[in-house]
């Protein structure tokens, strides 16, 4: 069973904005995003080369980092670079107004 984490408020989530928050026991922050009025969150750090992804994009789908452009689906995690890298992607959900993540 995952271990399910408070994020933040909804309210802070924004469409088409990358935002990250640090959440205690988890080392690297969580990225959050709205797409289409889906929320979808993630490890906010790049697996090509631990790069942040905040400051990167947005573009047909899939979340752009800013330093290689190394593009990830959002939906899937699955890197359209380099099929051997995989953006992690975590499960949500929401209770009184706040943003849930489940994470192992």
């Amino acid at each position: 069973m995952g271990m399910r984490l408070r994020v933040c408020s909804v309210s802070e989530i924004e469409e088409g904005v990358l935002k990250s928050f640090a959440v205690e026991g988890v080392t690297v922050p969580i990225l959050v995003t709205m797409v289409d009025g889906a929320i979808i969150a993630g490890t906010s750090m790049c697996p090509h080369e631990d790069v942040s992804l905040v400051g990167g994009c947005i573009e047909d789908g899939t979340i752009v980092c800013r330093a290689h452009g190394y593009a990830f689906d959002l939906q899937t995690g699955e890197c359209s670079h380099d099929p051997t890298l995989f953006w992690r992607l975590y499960k949500t959900s929401i209770g009184d107004g706040i943003l849930y993540a489940e994470l192992f």
